[in-house]
């Protein structure tokens, strides 16, 4: 995801919860980008995903379905 469309960046609490969203959102072909976690969002993980805003619900089930903890903040 390169494009200056309208995203989403979700933030996780660890690496593992980032890196398992990320394979969760390739399975069901979502398309994500990593990016460096925003320092002001009080994330303890140094990695977040990037995803356009109209295809964020749809990676919120699918981590919810997961039950990968996470927050969303707009980019």
């Amino acid at each position: 995801m390169t494009d200056d469309s309208p995203a989403r960046i979700f933030i996780f609490e660890t690496t593992h919860h980032a890196m398992w969203a990320e394979d969760v959102a390739r399975e069901q072909t979502i398309p994500v980008e990593v990016v460096p976690a925003p320092p002001d969002g009080g994330a303890k993980c140094g990695i977040a995903l990037r995803i356009p805003e109209r295809r964020s619900d749809e990676l919120t089930n699918a981590l919810d379905e997961e039950r990968i903890l996470y927050r969303v903040l707009p980019a």
